[in-house]
């Protein structure tokens, strides 16, 4: 990419994080504890951006978000779950300190937002003192829900620095179908007592052909929105799993997508995101360290967690050494390539690609652990 369409990237999403921030901000009022975090919060995020355009000027080029996969394993077992679909190394998973090091070393090089997923990130329980420890980055973890008892209620009352994301497919029917039977029945449950607490909590719903309607319509935003959920995320499905092509959704609701968002953030008191139609609006695909980079549960530095593939692992070198990975930089040098697309991730739709990146980016500089996995 051109240093000035770096430059202007840049800013347009550093502005789009502020205005999500301020959005938080305004839909938290009624709630002054929360708000006053959500106004440090913007604080905290123009400082870090500061200093990756420091970073940035000393040749290394920071994301302001980062995915990290801190587990494997997870108590459901979901149709269709990228996570399980995708065969990830079979290597040990990194230690409580080395996760602990890991975040702080992405705070001090100005990541202010990072995504907790897994596998079932509370499987891991440790994983809600060590966020405790980084208030200036804001956690949204990735979680079914099953595993929010009393005494974590209790620390995430307190943390708010931390907002639980509950993956729903709809309603009762669509939710036990995926995830298991009973599993609707309990998450209402859990989510009335996350309500009661005033924890502020999102929900994040992966949108397939079947599921659009229910998922974008107002009665289901209503119900959600009466419970007390603040941040809706809606992905779009990506098939990763044989057998589940015909979840892909339409050109016609792939265009509606945007237009709904649109319409639900005039209408509710909550934050309305689509992946990857608000990637779209503000640039395209932000893989490969563009917007955000991943890291998985054993530590390899990945473009995204749908683009299984790395030529570094953070248990020999450091995140800011990975972000300088000749791999990352070929993907966004090459971000024409991944534009346009028939639907979901555009890495997983054009996964050999990216295998032939990794293979010549390795064969003009090998590394130390390369990984490959598909």
């Amino acid at each position: 990419m051109h240093k000035d369409n770096d430059d202007n990237f840049r800013k347009v999403l550093n502005e789009s994080l502020k205005i999500f921030f301020k959005d938080a901000l305004r839909i938290s009022v009624k709630r002054p504890s929360q708000a006053y975090f959500f106004y440090q919060t913007i604080r905290w995020q123009q400082k870090a951006a500061r200093r990756r355009l420091q970073w940035e000027e000393n040749g290394v080029h920071v994301p302001p978000i980062m995915i990290f996969s801190v587990t494997q394993r997870c108590n459901l077992h979901c149709k269709g779950c990228y996570a399980q679909a995708i065969n990830r190394s079979s290597s040990e998973e990194m230690s409580e300190a080395k996760i602990r090091k890991v975040i702080q070393e992405a705070r001090d090089l100005g990541i202010s937002f990072m995504v907790i997923a897994g596998g079932e990130p509370f499987v891991r329980k440790e994983i809600v003192d060590i966020m405790k420890d980084f208030p200036e980055i804001i956690f949204l973890v990735f979680t079914n829900g099953l595993l929010i008892d009393d005494e974590l209620l209790m620390k995430l009352r307190k943390q708010k620095n931390v907002v639980p994301l509950i993956s729903l497919e709809g309603y009762a029917d669509a939710t036990n179908e995926r995830r298991g039977q009973g599993v609707y029945e309990r998450l209402q449950r859990i989510i009335t007592k996350v309500k009661n607490k005033g924890i502020f909590f999102g929900t994040s719903l992966t949108i397939t052909r079947p599921t659009f309607d229910i998922l974008t319509s107002r009665d289901f935003i209503h119900d959600l929105v009466n419970v007390g959920c603040k941040f809706f995320l809606f992905i779009e499905y990506t098939p990763v799993k044989e057998g589940t092509e015909d979840w892909l959704l339409t050109d016609g609701q792939r265009d509606r997508i945007m237009q709904l968002m649109h319409s639900f953030r005039t209408k509710w008191p909550a934050l309305f995101i689509a992946v990857p139609g608000d990637e779209e609006e503000i640039g395209g695909c932000l893989s490969a360290g563009r917007g955000f980079i991943h890291v998985s549960a054993d530590g390899d530095v990945e473009p995204c967690p749908f683009a299984p593939y790395s030529d570094v692992n953070l248990k020999h070198v450091s995140l800011r050494e990975a972000l300088q990975s000749e791999f990352l930089k070929a993907i966004r040098d090459n971000q024409g390539e991944i534009h346009e697309t028939e639907g979901g991730c555009a890495l997983w739709v054009k996964r050999k690609w990216v295998q032939s990146l990794l293979h010549k980016t390795v064969t003009r500089a090998p590394k130390q652990n390369v990984v490959l996995c598909e």
